[in-house]
């Protein structure tokens, strides 16, 4: 998954404020390539810049086409938002719901296009999009700024990468598996010692044994566990061998 291969598209936006707001929650969230549809503004001037802080790179990088089928050219898929119910049969979804179908790698690149500060996308414009987006608002208020809403879809996309990046580390293969001989020689020395203290007995020592290999087959124990382990181990023959000795040495004397 790739956010930055995701176009931001503001179709005629109006506020210089509003796209420097836009290029700095861009950066926020690791999102580069902004495209304006013929901008209603001055999008590199004092204003946007002084709204852009520390994504000037962004804003400065910033596209500016005539029309929105210039914006999405080389994209394959494109979400557009909307405020507005339409008669048809595509649903409004959120963005937690949509977002995660332009991250997918076919996908790619991809398209948000986001309309108007006043009053949205057009019906034509709409139609360039496969999929629709709205975000729950209270029904008090529901109108949101541009640079919010472009900020909550940018924060979900980050959320998205997020997420799959940890569901793969935690299903990765650990590494630094300890080798099959490693853990066998600390069950052998785990072994030996609790025959030593009496906690197992010859007799039942196998099956005893079992359930603290299985056991520890389910942890898929590290090289630097495996040795944790064993230097317990080794400190707890110590101990044991030192109070052997201080009991001999009593009883001599």
């Amino acid at each position: 998954m790739a956010p930055n291969q995701v176009k931001i598209i503001l179709v005629e936006p109006a506020g210089p404020l509003n796209v420097g707001s836009v290029a700095r929650v861009m950066k926020n969230f690791g999102l580069q390539q902004l495209v304006l549809v013929n901008p209603q503004c001055d999008f590199l001037g004092m204003e946007a810049k002084q709204m852009a802080v520390h994504a000037q790179d962004v804003l400065e990088s910033t596209v500016s086409v005539a029309t929105l089928p210039e914006a999405l050219q080389g994209c394959k898929r494109a979400i557009a938002t909307t405020g507005v119910d339409h008669d048809w049969d595509a649903p409004l979804e959120t963005p937690r719901t949509a977002l995660p179908w332009l991250l997918e790698p076919e996908a790619q690149p991809a398209a948000l296009i986001f309309g108007r500060e006043d009053h949205g996308l057009t019906n034509q414009e709409l139609n360039y999009a496969q999929r629709f987006i709205r975000i729950p608002t209270s029904e008090i208020y529901p109108s949101l700024n541009l640079a919010t809403a472009v900020g909550i879809c940018c924060y979900e996309l980050s959320q998205i990468v997020a997420e799959s990046s940890e569901f793969v580390k935690q299903n990765s293969p650990k590494t630094e598996l300890a080798s099959l001989d490693v853990v066998e020689g600390y069950y052998q020395q785990l072994e030996s010692l609790l025959l030593k203290i009496g906690y197992l007995y010859p007799h039942t020592a196998a099956s005893r044994m079992e359930k603290f290999r299985q056991l520890y087959s389910r942890t898929q124990l590290q090289n630097r566990e495996v040795a944790m382990l064993r230097g317990i181990l080794r400190q707890v023959e110590w101990a044991l061998q030192n109070y052997q000795n201080y009991k001999q040495d009593s009883e001599n004397f």
